[in-house]
């Protein structure tokens, strides 16, 4: 039986999970907006080194499984944590893996095993803005991705690439290409106001990208904040 689930709101969205009896699913921690009574709530690293990978990543040290105790059918529902899209993924029509910037999983069926993974290529790792390690979300069943901004997606072909900023990667399938580039000319790199590398994806395979990464949001508040107390000292 596959998941049922409903998505709420437009800009700040709500995923509302429907669990049959015994049914679970798995989500990092802090995710969890409101469970009914009979859901049993389970926080674990999935083994030692598992738990360790995760923080090294930059991601939670514990994963927490969310199972229906009860005789009924029960609600929970999670948050997504900046304003943005979440997006479902059945990895059964993807051959069962995908690769996503860290903190981009929002919870997955319980047949889904979330992965450190490392990018192929020294450069990506040392200039990729987000990290050389990245979220491998492997098995069966469906995943919900959360994208900062407005959601784009993009199928490429067979050698197509496109530039990307790093940190408007979501996810990528198992077949794309990761890399990183120089932008190129010391005016590009100085006043271009792009940084110095972008994400080059090559196909074949289907690129998830979001147009307000949380770092880019971050940025623009920390700003406004500086502005507004340059502003009240004067």
């Amino acid at each position: 039986m596959s998941l049922r689930y409903s998505i709420l709101g437009d800009d700040l969205q709500v995923l509302e999970v429907q669990l049959a009896p015994g049914e679970s699913i798995r989500s990092e921690t802090g995710a969890m907006l409101f469970m009914d009574d009979g859901i049993e709530m389970s926080a674990s690293t999935g083994g030692i080194l598992k738990g360790l990978k995760r923080a090294v990543a930059g991601d939670g040290l514990f994963i927490t499984s969310f199972t229906n105790r009860s005789d009924g059918v029960k609600r929970l529902a999670f948050s997504a944590p900046f304003p943005g899209k979440i997006l479902p993924l059945d990895l059964n029509e993807i051959n069962g893996q995908l690769l996503c910037q860290r903190g981009a999983f929002l919870c997955g069926e319980s047949d889904v095993e979330i992965k450190v993974a490392f990018t192929k290529r020294l450069g990506a790792g040392f200039f990729g803005g987000e990290g050389f390690i990245l979220q491998r979300l492997k098995g069966r069943g469906t995943v919900f991705i959360h994208a900062g901004g407005a959601l784009i997606t993009r199928d490429l072909g067979a050698g197509e690439s496109i530039n990307v900023d790093t940190g408007c990667i979501v996810a990528f399938s198992r077949d794309v290409d990761y890399d990183i580039r120089f932008v190129g000319g010391v005016r590009n790199a100085i006043f271009g106001g792009e940084g110095l590398f972008l994400a080059r994806l090559t196909g074949p395979g289907r690129v998830y990208l979001q147009s307000l990464p949380l770092s880019r949001l971050a940025d623009r508040i920390l700003q406004g904040r500086v502005v507004s107390s340059k502003s009240n000292s004067d």
